[in-house]
């Protein structure tokens, strides 16, 4: 089940953990607890944690925003290596034509 959280609810979830964790001797028994407290998959909450972390700079791994700028590149490349199919196809074309008596 593929489900959209808000915002305030993701939030609201990692300060529950945060407040949570001393209680437990692991992070994954704060997740589940937490996750089953909130309804929702402990993998998505630990998914969560995870990147907080990384934005946060407390563990190593790519931010958000770094992980955005890299989806942005690689829709920007892709485009321009289509408009450069495109202009070397015309390009051949109008090379024929130029060619003609």
């Amino acid at each position: 089940m593929n489900r959209r959280y808000s915002p305030e609810m993701r939030e609201r979830a990692l300060r529950m953990l945060a407040e949570a964790r001393p209680e437990h001797p692991t992070m994954m028994s704060a997740v589940r607890h937490v996750a089953g407290l909130l309804g929702m998959s402990a993998e998505t909450l630990r998914l969560w944690q995870r990147r907080y972390e990384a934005d946060a700079g407390v563990k190593p791994g790519l931010t958000t925003d770094a992980a955005a700028e890299i989806k942005r590149l690689q829709k920007e490349n892709a485009e321009l290596r289509k408009a450069n199919e495109i202009l070397k196809a015309a390009s051949v074309f109008f090379a024929k034509e130029l060619d003609r008596p």
